[in-house]
């Protein structure tokens, strides 16, 4: 370390070197990258590294250390740590709570809240925080059909409530894991199992309490629960049924083909022959004279399919929600349609691609709607957009594919609680490697990285997991962002970027206290993870704490914290955290929604945070 050299400053910000400047120029154009992504944030991380193992005579980094980010034991942990919380969630365990809270707390909006708050934050300590929050949001939806309160009022809570208990352990979030080898790596101490328990568990508290309180007043009601699913995504107007003439281009054409040649934002989502009503798949289905077809379009599409196809409007072109699931006759339960509410995954390899690329209708057997982008509702040219994390798709599908959309991990089924077939006889053998897992860890009995691998085996071993789920499991995206941006930090330390950077702080912060300095890191990292990557600013802030500990005579570990904390308080805006943007859409929250409730607690817990760090670790 150059801590010493530091030590020496005269009080003036030092002078920019070539290797300098080339690392902040990297720098900017990733951090640009991060917050516009015209490219997947695991692609930008890997063009860092790359970039820094072609500039090595600059940069420091060569072949070895450029790839050895996949060979990270961080890295090798949180993959490991997606496949033990696979096995948790397949268990049902998450399930069986949930119901039990909708059973016990469903009459009651205050116990439910506090209900799902324990749940959500108590959980994101030992496993992967996505998939709680992904089994939370129907939770949830049942929940607020029984109380009659806004499903909004609840969601943000969870997602905050998940992020803040990913501070109870080490293997709380892969951030944690991620800080935990820097740290080793820059001062030779790393994190144990239950290293900031105590903070954690104080910052936890203190979130659950803002919640249940402020929180909660402040959190808008976006959905209304007395909307029935059309009303609630202003589908009245662009739902009507319309008769086919016996002049009508249509007869004799398949659905697939009737719209195919016409420049129309039009769906036809329902057939019905005399009392015979078909639906999904309708792509064969022919048209005859007198059908009725119930058309997805809006105003001015309508007018011109009267007028050049020959259709007609029908008597009663008012379009129910009643109407849309009505039972087919001669059919298996499993076929009849429903209304329901998908949510596209921050893990799904679909984001970007659209409705139209994908073929979403032949290839899903299930016809989108519309669609909500937080607070926006979206009905024309909905084929066209890109999908987006936290998308919600308003679907009519059958039963089956509901089933098969909650099974499928590119999405998260916003209604009832109809989830995957779980493993409930495997709970006790999952629960019981975890516990294997977290206390040969914090036993030194293995290392972290051994003890989560043999996990890996003992799930696949025992059925937990099967064979064929376990690269499913993995999130890949952050495999890659972590392998990418490890070697970014090796980089910053070696061209003296960040010794420049933590000079530059002081400088600024010339007679203020160590406390404070430590109050500023905490914050400055908090409102950094907003925009990044809260793994990337861990990896970018990290070494600047360092050096700027050393230079004052501070404890290096306690900056370590703060910045650790910091980047897992990602309240301000629906991008700077995966479950943020999960919860998005479900609640029909707008962006501003989130620092309106966030930026009291992100301050509140800047006060907590750096004054539990004083008590525990002192400075």
């Amino acid at each position: 370390m150059r801590g010493s050299v530091i030590g020496q400053s005269t009080g003036e910000i030092p002078a920019l070197t070539p290797e300098i400047l080339l690392m902040f120029g990297i720098i900017a154009v990733a951090l640009v990258l991060f917050i516009t992504e015209p490219v997947p944030i695991d692609v930008v991380a890997i063009a860092v590294m790359v970039s820094l193992v072609v500039l090595e005579p600059w940069t420091g980094v060569d072949a070895a250390t450029g790839i050895g980010g996949f060979a990270s034991t961080a890295t090798v942990t949180v993959l490991a740590m997606f496949v033990l919380s696979e096995g948790i969630r397949r268990s049902g365990l998450i399930n069986i709570v949930g119901t039990e809270i909708a059973e016990r707390y469903g009459t009651s909006p205050y116990k439910q809240l506090l209900a799902v708050l324990g749940l959500s934050g108590g959980s994101a300590g030992f496993i992967n925080n996505t998939p709680v929050v992904a089994v939370m949001i129907p939770m949830v939806n049942t929940l607020s059909r029984k109380t009659g309160i806004s499903p909004s009022k609840l969601l943000m809570p969870v997602s905050f409530a998940a992020m803040l208990g990913g501070m109870l352990t080490l293997i709380g979030t892969s951030t944690n894991i991620l800080a935990s080898d820097v740290s080793g790596r820059l001062i030779g101490r790393p994190f144990s199992m239950f290293e900031f328990t105590q903070l954690g568990l104080i910052v936890l508290v203190t979130g659950v309490v803002y919640l249940a309180t402020v929180g909660r007043l402040l959190i808008p009601e976006r959905i209304k629960m007395d909307d029935e699913l059309i009303e609630g995504f202003d589908m009245t107007e662009y739902l009507t049924e319309v008769v086919v003439t016996e002049e009508s281009h249509l007869v004799g054409k398949t659905v697939n083909q009737c719209f195919a040649e016409l420049d129309l934002d039009a769906d036809i989502v329902q057939l019905v022959r005399h009392d015979q009503v078909f639906t999904e798949p309708l792509a064969r289905k022919e048209v005859r004279p007198g059908d009725v077809l119930v058309l997805r379009t809006d105003r001015e599409s309508l007018l011109t399919l009267i007028e050049t196809e020959g259709l007609e409007l029908a008597p009663d072109a008012d379009v129910t929600e009643e109407r849309l699931q009505a039972e087919e006759e001669d059919v298996e339960p499993e076929d009849d349609q429903r209304l329901v509410e998908i949510v596209v995954s921050p893990e799904a390899r679909i984001l970007g691609q659209t409705l139209e690329s994908l073929n979403f209708r032949q290839r899903y057997d299930a016809t989108v709607l519309a669609l909500r982008r937080g607070g926006e509702i979206i009905h024309a040219r909905m084929d066209e957009r890109g999908l987006r994390a936290g998308d919600t798709l308003l679907i009519q599908a059958s039963e089956g594919t509901v089933q098969r959309f909650a099974n499928d991990r590119e999405f998260i089924v916003a209604q009832e609680l109809t989830l995957p077939d779980f493993r409930y006889r495997r709970i006790p053998v999952a629960l019981g490697i975890i516990a294997a897992v977290v206390g040969l860890a914090a036993l030194d009995v293995l290392p972290i990285v051994i003890s989560a691998l043999g996990g890996i085996v003992a799930m696949v071993a025992t059925g937990c997991v099967k064979p064929n789920e376990v690269y499913d499991s993995v999130d890949w995206s952050v495999i890659f962002l972590l392998a990418g941006l490890i070697p970014l930090g090796v980089a910053m330390e070696r061209t003296g970027a960040a010794e420049w950077l933590a000079t530059t702080v002081l400088v600024f912060a010339v007679g203020l206290s160590p406390a404070v300095v430590l109050g500023l890191f905490y914050l400055f990292t908090a409102l950094v993870t907003n925009v990044v990557s809260n793994n990337a600013s861990v990896v970018l802030m990290i070494p600047v704490a360092i050096e700027a500990a050393l230079a004052i005579g501070a404890d290096p570990f306690t900056f370590v914290l703060a910045v650790t904390f910091g980047a897992s308080t990602a309240m301000l805006t629906p991008i700077g955290y995966q479950t943020n943007l999960m919860v998005y859409g479900p609640g029909g929250y707008r962006f501003g929604d989130f620092f309106r409730v966030g930026a009291p607690l992100q301050l509140i817990l800047a006060v907590v945070t750096t004054l539990g760090l004083l008590f525990f670790w002192g400075v």
